[in-house]
């Protein structure tokens, strides 16, 4: 038997890259992997839950540029996942640049309905910044600290010039679509607001061809699948990890020690962690014996990582158009261009942007989703679930101006209280640059150390320098990580994987 097949590997966290990483070095040969899971089940920030009938995603919602590049999309295939249409040659080569062609409908404060032409020049405006904030990162010389402050500064000047003949009232429509714009963003980044998102580097994030798609069955299928391609018993559940000791003198030196909550230590050659960022943030102090190196210890807190949650929520009929993909909401009270609200505990709900409408058949009622990201969030997410209900009631009744709108029941998640991952997922901050995620990457210890190397890596969507936020990306840093160790005792897979993993 190899050294390699010999090695002891414990990865910490059963989201899809720990999951995808443990696939990777047990086709590989490697017999000694497992798997330590804090909570109760497999999956991480991929959660599939049930409202009434209805099957929806309270974390990861779509496949991101559903297309051949795109290792989630293969596999969901492979899989039989998914709906015919997202398996076309036309929804494969779309194009969309991450921002999906939806079928909208407008609704404002003052209860009117509104055609997209209305907001065009707004929208339009809008999606024009939004393009020009992703070039600095090439190009560099950026004029602002963020993508919010940018886009401020540029909404003005061009309003100033291609407005100018244009009446109050429609400026100030034009300036709430921005607003609500904004507010999208924010879910889109998982950022409090734009202002916190960098400038310079908020063009790193890539896109993949593909007209995002969702799983019909649910998300967690796709967990499931591997999950079920796994020796059973790899995975230890609700066990949480407490202590890597690694670079250790009182052991065999190069040996890493993996402390349990429960007291059990479990000696490893390698230690794989692909714990969400916002977990990394709040406890790398207490999870790391001896410290982690300052440079990456720096990156750690200079990365983003916000909030987004969904608020689902059924109607006996729906209110909106059939042809409707999204309903936006302008507040047409606000003054500046902001998107963050000031009282937050009074008036959270105006953070919430509107709802992508869910595709759900008659028989099982008709389910919105409302989106919503930021402090904002976080405080929706300490009120009581009746609470929550009556903010969403009045806010639909406001702006259909229809006084007996009532919803049948919702459901809401709840990523900032989640204690394994104190958040949603990440982003690149002011401050940000391609070293940080560089930085998150790197195993330890550190080159140049006479230690043996590669005793802690880090895997996650985190520490993807260019799909941070999405699953294709936790995926790919799972098989990165894999890759290291296989190539490290530089192994050729005795036999055929068992899947295309």
């Amino acid at each position: 038997m190899s050294q390699s097949m010999n090695a002891k590997i414990v990865i910490i966290g059963s989201g899809i890259s720990g999951i995808a990483a443990a696939h990777r070095l047990f086709n590989a040969g490697f017999h000694h992997v497992r798997i330590l899971e804090a909570t109760a089940r497999s999956g991480g920030r991929i959660k599939t839950g049930k409202l009434g009938d209805n099957i929806v995603e309270i974390g990861a919602n779509w496949i991101h540029g559903p297309s051949e590049e795109n290792p989630v999309f293969c596999l969901a295939r492979q899989y039989g996942l998914l709906d015919p249409e997202a398996l076309s040659q036309e929804n494969q080569s779309m194009d969309i640049g991450g921002h999906p062609p939806w079928v909208p409908t407008i609704f404002t404060s003052s209860g009117r309905k509104l055609k997209p032409e209305d907001i065009h020049p707004g929208t339009e405006m809008f999606a024009e910044l939004l393009n020009e904030s992703s070039e600095f990162q090439l190009v560099g010389g950026e004029p602002r600290p963020s993508v919010g402050d940018f886009i401020r500064s540029k909404v003005h000047q061009r309003a100033a010039e291609k407005w100018k003949d244009v009446d109050v009232s429609t400026r100030s429509l034009q300036m709430s679509a921005i607003r609500t714009m904004l507010k999208v963003e924010c879910c889109v980044n998982g950022t409090h607001s734009m202002d916190e998102v960098g400038l310079g580097a908020f063009g790193l994030y890539k896109t993949l061809p593909g007209l995002d798609c969702t799983f019909p069955g649910g998300y967690e299928g796709l967990i499931k699948n591997l999950i079920s391609e796994l020796p059973s018993g790899l995975v230890t559940y609700n066990q949480p990890v407490r202590r890597v000791h690694w670079n250790n003198t009182e052991t065999r030196k190069d040996m890493v020690t993996v402390e349990c909550d429960t007291g059990e230590r479990i000696a490893a050659d390698h230690v794989i962690v692909t714990v969400p960022l916002g977990y990394l943030k709040k406890h790398q102090s207490a999870l790391f014996h001896p410290p982690l190196p300052l440079h990456k210890l720096h990156s750690i807190q200079r990365l983003g990582f916000g909030t987004n949650n969904k608020i689902f929520v059924e109607f006996d009929s729906p209110w909106w158009d059939a042809d409707c993909e999204v309903i936006y909401l302008l507040w047409e009270d606000e003054e500046a261009l902001v998107d963050q609200v000031p009282d937050v505990q009074r008036s959270w709900i105006k953070k919430l942007f509107g709802f992508t409408v869910l595709k759900t058949t008659e028989r099982h009622g008709h389910v919105l989703c409302g989106w919503i990201a930021g402090h904002e969030s976080e405080y929706m997410e300490t009120l009581s679930e009746q609470e929550v209900m009556q903010g969403i009631t009045q806010l639909i009744r406001q702006f259909t101006g229809n006084p007996i709108i009532t919803p049948r029941r919702i459901l809401r998640s709840q990523w900032f209280h989640d204690p394994w991952t104190c958040g949603s997922y990440s982003y690149p901050a002011k401050g940000c640059s391609v070293q940080d995620l560089e930085n998150m990457m790197e195993p330890l210890p550190s080159k140049g150390s006479q230690a043996p190397p590669l005793q802690v890596l880090f895997a996650g969507e985190a520490t993807h320098p260019c799909y941070y936020s999405t699953v294709h990306g936790a995926l790919l840093t799972g098989w990165r990580e894999a890759d290291r160790l296989i190539s490290h005792y530089s192994i050729s897979p005795s036999k055929p994987p068992k899947s295309k993993l």
